[in-house]
Parts: structure tokens; C-alpha cells; sequence
């Protein structure tokens, strides 16, 4: 009788481990999500604006027409003074000015291009320019740093490569938002997605940026072969 309990007694049913109803973590293929930019390190560097570009290329070409015009103009009046007659170019467009009236075509066309390039060129005098350059808060009041965008987006991308579970990293750095593509090969999309945003949250502080950017976090995982 004991021996027939003790063989009963090996043949136990093993418990069952019931499966949740949801979807299976690994197949899942993206995890994306926003955040707001982190408080600056030093709040009195939030006002900081952007660097003011020289605007050497435009200046130059503005220059160099200048004094090409002007030298003509000089040249020609110096060839009257001489009683030489005056160019031919000149009395062809003083002949043009007087005969055609206001509402020519040519004209107005004229006098639209001209237009453009000066509204241009006042854009160019009251914008600062220099995009591309990020500035930093100050720490001394005499001392005004700044940081390209490839560079920052560079320092994101290193600090990126540091999550476990992370392949591939692409970082786009713009003013106001760093946007963020990861490609991760191992681990749960969510929590890769969690900790790179810990991870770049904490790297953005660190770049001591005036004005944070906000952050945009996307991971998936690549299709499966075959």
C-alpha cells in the first residue's frame, strides 16, 4: 500500500504558468515618444540669443557691384569732361528712362528686382544668422560660448551608444528639438526607449546649452530575415 502512495506521489502534475493576453513584447517594432526640454542649468541663460553672422558673402557681391557701377559711372563722366562722347550703354539707358512710361513692363520689373534684392539685403542687416550655431549660458559675463549642431548631435549620439540594447543611432539637432531615431537589436523596445531618454535628458544638461531643446525619442527593431 506504501509503495503503490509512493509511485502515485512521483507522478504529480506540475503546475501551469498561464500566458498574458497581451501582445508579445517581441513583437513589437517601435516605441516613440515626446518629452518637454529639460530646465536649463542656469536660469539666467535662458535669454541668451543667437551669434550675428558677418554676412562676408553678401557684403562682398553687394561691394563688388557697387564699385564696378561706380567706377563705370566714374569713368564714363570723366570721358565728358574730357569732350569725349559719353558711353553708349548710358545714353541708351538715359533714352529708355525718359521715353517709357511708369507702367512699362520692363519698368515694373525692373523696379520689382530691385525691390527684392533691397528687401533682401535688409533681412540680411536685422536677422543675426548663424543657425547652425547653439549658444551656450554664460558663466562669465564677459565670455559668450557656443556650440555647432553636428557637434551636439555628435555628443547625443556617443551617449546614445552607451544604452544596452542599442545598434544604431541617428540624431538630427535642430533650435528647438533633438530628434532622436534608435534602432535596438535585444531588451524591450519601452525600456530602451525609457533609458535613452534618461540618458540624452541628463547629456543635454550637460552640453550647458541657453536654450534646452526639447527631445523626440524613437526606437524600433529591424524587420526579421528570411
Amino acid at each position: 500500500m506504501s509503495e503503490s502512495q509512493g509511485s502515485e506521489g512521483t507522478t504529480q502534475r506540475l503546475p501551469v504558468i498561464e500566458k498574458e493576453t497581451g501582445p508579445d513584447p517581441l513583437d513589437q517594432s517601435a516605441s516613440a515618444a515626446s518629452y518637454e526640454p529639460p530646465p536649463p542649468v542656469d536660469d539666467k541663460g535662458g535669454g541668451e540669443g543667437r551669434f550675428w553672422s558677418a554676412r562676408r558673402i553678401p557684403a562682398a557681391i553687394t561691394a563688388l557691384l557697387l564699385f564696378l557701377a561706380a567706377g563705370i559711372f566714374l569713368y564714363d563722366i570723366a570721358a565728358v569732361r574730357a569732350d569725349r562722347p559719353a558711353m553708349r550703354g548710358r545714353r541708351e539707358l538715359a533714352q529708355q528712362l525718359a521715353e517709357r512710361p511708369l507702367d512699362d513692363v520692363w519698368v515694373l520689373v525692373g523696379a520689382g528686382v530691385a525691390a527684392v534684392l533691397g528687401l533682401w539685403l535688409l533681412v540680411l542687416a536685422v536677422t543675426p544668422g548663424l543657425r547652425s550655431v547653439l549658444p551656450m549660458g554664460r558663466t562669465h559675463a564677459d565670455v559668450r560660448a557656443g556650440l555647432h549642431r553636428d557637434l551636439a548631435a555628435l555628443v547625443l549620439r556617443d551617449r546614445a551608444m552607451e544604452v544596452s540594447g542599442v545598434q544604431s543611432v541617428r540624431v538630427r539637432m535642430r533650435r528647438a528639438k533633438a530628434d532622436v531615431r534608435a534602432v535596438s537589436h535585444f531588451r524591450e523596445l519601452d525600456d530602451v526607449r525609457a533609458d535613452l531618454d534618461a540618458t540624452l535628458a541628463q547629456a543635454i544638461r550637460g552640453l550647458g546649452l541657453a536654450r534646452p531643446p526639447s527631445l523626440s525619442v524613437h526606437v524600433r527593431r529591424l524587420g526579421r530575415k528570411g
